[in-house]
């Protein structure tokens, strides 16, 4: 069946995205833990499709400040790739960095910037690298990008690109675990619809 929104997928579909999710943060736990020089892991990973509106209010709400680190999706697939991170994950990523904590955002300089994005990129391409490594699609990255600003703010980004073709978003959920200290982190996924018909096809987990 072709699927025309996102919370048409089912369970199967669902689990195999879960499935993926779980090789993906297995592969950025190893890259994050060289990067920051001490133990990371990240449990089994949530993949859970919610109506967006339900899905920034599982985040936080829709005034929690966070930071974005985004990348659009192209090859085969088309879409977009958010990590969020709010300011304790932020903290944590800086003080393991550089030496160095923020009270405010707004302390945030250019090399702080950059590594909240080089992280952003390890998450983001390893799920990319596991979903290409096991479906066979090409997909390529842009260049991440950063965005600080409101949650409700930062994730219109992928409604305001895909929205049109559901009200709902795909929200991987997942937490890093540095020196038992757990803090949360966010990765959502929005490919448009025909890209996301083709990788279940690939998956070969869809007519």
């Amino acid at each position: 069946m072709v699927l025309k929104k996102y919370e048409e997928m089912n369970s199967q579909e669902i689990d195999a995205l879960r499935e993926i999710s779980s090789i993906g943060t297995g592969n950025a736990a190893t890259a994050l833990s060289a990067l920051l020089g001490t133990e990371v892991r990240i449990p089994l990973p949530e993949v859970q499709i919610m109506e967006f509106n339900a899905a920034v209010e599982k985040l936080g709400g829709f005034e929690t400040i966070s930071a974005g680190v985004i990348s659009s999706l192209g090859g085969e697939i088309n879409g977009l790739m958010l990590a969020l991170f709010q300011l304790d994950a932020v903290n944590l990523l800086l003080d393991k960095m550089m030496g160095k904590q923020i009270k405010d955002y707004e302390e945030m300089t250019e090399l702080e910037n950059s590594a909240v994005i080089e992280v952003g990129n390890i998450l983001i391409s390893s799920f990319i690298n596991a979903l290409s490594g096991l479906s066979g699609v090409r997909i390529a990255l842009s260049v991440p990008q950063i965005s600080i600003d409101m949650q409700g703010a930062i994730i219109t980004v992928p409604m305001a690109a895909y929205g049109n073709q559901s009200d709902y978003i795909m929200l991987i959920g997942g937490s890093f675990i540095v020196q038992g200290k757990e803090v949360p982190c966010r990765l959502l996924l929005a490919p448009d619809m025909r890209s996301l018909n083709y990788l279940l096809h690939k998956l070969g987990i869809s007519e």
